[in-house]
Parts: C-alpha cells; structure tokens; sequence
C-alpha cells in the first residue's frame, strides 16, 4: 500500500471516529469576573466546560471554618457559576477536591467533612446525578486558612451554539 492511500486511509478512520470534529470544537475561555488574574474563570470546548478551582471565598474575610463549611460555599460558588453558563451540578461528570491538612484532625484531610458538604449536592433525591471523582490531601491551597478547593468538568445536552446563542454571545 502506498503512503498516501495509508494517509488517506488514517484520516478517514480518524474522521469517522470523530476526530475532525474534536480538532475544529469551539474554545470560548471565561475570565474571572472583576478580575486581572491569569486565568480564566472556565473554558468551553465544545459542549464540555472546565471549571477553574473554587475555594470558599469567604475565608479571605474571616475565620475559614471547618471542612464542611468550605465545602458547602465552595460547592454553592461552583453552583453559581455553572448556572452562568446554563449549566447545573446535574451536568458535572468529573470533579477533582483538594483539601488541606486540617488542624483540628492532626494535620490529616477531613475526609468525613468533605463528605458531609458533598452529600448535600450530588446523589439527592432533588440531584440524583453523581459525578467521577477524586479527593486528595495536598500540603496547603493558595488562599491562607483555605482547606478545600474544588474543580469540575460539565457536559452540556445543549449544542455549544446553543448555550453561545442563549449567553448572546
């Protein structure tokens, strides 16, 4: 077989499989709302959309309270903004926790914490869907006294087009 009829051959099967349409997806990248930092808040490909690591935002401004506190606002900030992009925690099908070592558990992760916040979220009765998951311990997070960061990956039934049509952009 010639080179170019294995070439012709490849592409094909790579396009039938999908491939073309994974290279030619739409990137839209979200900025952080009322913000200069260096990443975006989330990025659309396709109709998959990747949040940014959420942290309980009001531990900036006092006492960070106890893992299932960071992770209930954290997961209420991740709410908020999936419903920006018409999206809702149904619609996660990855999430990655980081949890900082907690003080009060001798440096270790609150597993059982995290638990308490995540269970309020996913696999109700209100929102059966439960996404893949991963929690893992890491030595500290970027915002001093936060204990639970949280990112998600979310797939949308709506065309990408769809979701740019009703976000007007």
């Amino acid at each position: 077989m010639s080179r170019k009829r294995l070439f012709l051959g490849l592409l094909a099967a790579f396009t039938m499989c999908g491939g073309a349409g994974m290279a030619q997806s739409t990137v839209t990248r979200i900025p952080l709302p009322n913000s200069d930092f260096p990443i975006s808040e989330g990025v659309w490909v396709g109709d998959t959309f990747y949040l940014s690591g959420m942290l309980d935002s009001s531990v900036a401004k006092g006492p960070p309270g106890d893992t299932e506190a960071q992770t209930v606002r954290a997961l209420d900030s991740i709410r908020h903004a999936l419903a920006e992009q018409h999206l809702t925690l149904g619609d996660v099908v990855l999430m990655h926790a980081y949890l900082a070592g907690d003080s009060a558990q001798a440096g270790k992760m609150d597993f059982a914490g995290f638990m308490k916040g995540y269970t309020q979220y996913f696999g109700t009765k209100d929102q059966p869907n439960k996404p893949a998951r991963s929690v893992m311990q890491v030595e500290a997070l970027a915002l001093p006294g936060a204990m639970v960061e949280i990112e998600v990956i979310a797939v949308n039934g709506h065309s990408h087009s769809q979701v740019r049509a009703l976000l007007g952009k």
